[in-house]
């Protein structure tokens, strides 16, 4: 208890303090990252928040731009080019490679493994040869950009699990994500946007159905500022940021001003940190009403830079259009952006959804990181390109001899990776002949958040948060960095 108050005065306070904090929830939404005025800051060596002694060591990447394909896209049609898949058509995939591998309870209990190959061929692209799916010739014209991660596993078998395993570095819900991490680590790099922002799309014809759970990028025990912030791709591109009406921009800094100091002296005597996160909250709100028309007003770009990116770059809500927008964040120096893209889950209808669905994803992604190449920022901006896993090599929901599908298949999958210090030109990892186990340099999930992590100038087990008695990060007690991929 407040040695002036009494115990009436107390109980009141606390009744205060319960109505003010809801009442913050909607701005709250706004969960905002890192920053109080920059006049608060101004004395402060650390001005843009990161925490001391950080980064580790001089970090190859600024920032990151996290390109997640939710539903799991089929390593072995677009990565990994199987021969003795096409060989063996048909016929059931040896028990002596199936092994014990954990799949899901829609596949587990099948009788027959026929072995399916690729749908699509797949070609040369590059001076480095790279083999990739001709379902993906724009990303093949930056083969010799990127680095293809062929062995990538995790134990997750279903969605949101696998999600939230990359994501978090668990499971189960409830840890920060990376993003959060991140600008808990190295703080921002521009006090007028978040450190952390997250765009969602979906197929066009909204095939997959997968959710877009706000766990994905919670900042989990972490203070709340360091939340990733929702872009919206309908309305209002973050809620609650705009003037009420007849509230003009001096009114609402009057506002503001008076609010931070009730702020400020309630903090003074209870002490709690989400305070001083609803302070930096109502900040940048006030500072995003300025900074986010002028990051979507897209009037001054290049005409050849708008169709590279495709003909839905200007339709808002799409890949291609989170895509460009990500470019302009980078420009601004948001620390990480992640764009979730729903589509990829083809139980039913490979044939037909695979191609559209690379049709949506396969220019924008590849756009951006020539996008960000010829402006100079690709060096110090790492491009992540993957899902929570990849696709089964056999077929899923066998009619006669015909199949509709793949089922998700988490024992040997593909990502790739651009810019910020990786390779070029490169393929890391191997899988099996039937690309069923990885055969050669094993990445866990935990290796690849490890090797983020360095690439950003931090050791893994070294950034670390305090929370019910135990020392968390990002890889649990797991992880190691990936050198192999670090150019």
């Amino acid at each position: 208890m407040h040695p002036d108050l009494s115990p009436a005065e107390w109980r009141r306070q606390l009744t205060r303090r319960n109505f003010l904090s809801a009442g913050v929830q909607g701005i709250g939404t706004v969960a905002l990252s890192s920053l109080l005025s920059r006049d608060l800051f101004a004395a402060k060596p650390d001005a843009l928040g990161a925490l001391p002694g950080l980064p580790h060591f001089a970090p190859k990447a600024k920032r990151v731009i996290c390109l997640w394909q939710g539903g799991g896209p089929s390593h072995v049609d677009l990565f990994d080019q199987k021969p003795t898949l096409a060989k063996e058509a048909g016929k059931d995939i040896p028990a002596s490679i199936r092994g014990d591998t954990r799949l899901s309870s829609m596949s587990s209990g099948y009788a027959k493994w026929p072995a399916v190959p690729a749908i699509k061929p797949f070609a040369r692209y590059g001076q480095s040869g790279r083999e990739l799916s001709t379902l993906i010739p724009h990303i093949g014209s930056i083969a010799d950009e990127i680095c293809v991660v062929r062995s990538m596993n995790t134990e997750a078998v279903n969605h949101a699990p696998g999600v939230t395993f990359f994501m978090t570095g668990s499971q189960i819900p409830g840890r920060p994500a990376v993003g959060a991490w991140l600008a808990y680590g190295l703080g921002t790099m521009n006090q007028d946007l978040p450190a952390y922002v997250v765009m969602t799309s979906s197929d066009k014809t909204k095939t997959c159905g997968q959710l877009f759970f706000e766990h994905y990028w919670s900042n989990g025990f972490l203070p709340g500022k360091h939340q990733g912030v929702r872009f919206r791709g309908v309305g209002e591109p973050v809620p609650y940021v705009a003037n009420p009406a007849g509230v003009d921009r001096a009114a609402r800094r009057t506002m503001l001003d008076d609010l931070q100091a009730l702020n400020r002296e309630h903090f003074g005597w209870a002490g709690d940190p989400e305070i001083d996160t609803r302070i930096s909250q109502y900040e940048m709100a006030f500072r995003m009403q300025a900074s986010v028309p002028d990051l979507l007003d897209f009037r001054n770009e290049p005409k050849a830079v708008l169709e590279m990116y495709g003909p839905d770059v200007l339709t808002p809500g799409t890949f291609a259009n989170n895509c460009l927008i990500a470019r302009r964040l980078a420009e601004r120096g948001v620390r990480f952006t992640q764009l979730m893209h729903a589509g990829w889950d083809q139980h039913n209808n490979l044939f037909t959804q695979l191609e559209l669905q690379c049709r949506d994803t396969d220019q924008p992604s590849a756009a951006l990181v020539k996008d960000l190449k010829q402006r100079g920022l690709l060096d110090d901006t790492l491009v992540i390109w993957g899902g929570e896993f990849g696709r089964t090599p056999f077929g899923q929901n066998q009619q006669g001899q015909g199949y509709k599908g793949r089922d998700h298949f988490g024992r040997a999958y593909s990502w790739w990776l651009a810019g910020g210090g990786v390779r070029k030109g490169h393929v890391y990892g191997e899988t099996d002949d039937f690309g069923w186990n990885v055969a050669k340099d094993s990445v866990h999930i935990h290796d690849m958040q490890a090797t983020l992590l360095h690439l950003c100038g931090i050791n893994h087990e070294a950034l670390t948060y305090r929370y019910q008695g135990r020392q968390f990060r990002l890889t649990d007690v797991h992880g190691k960095t990936v050198k192999g991929i670090l150019a």
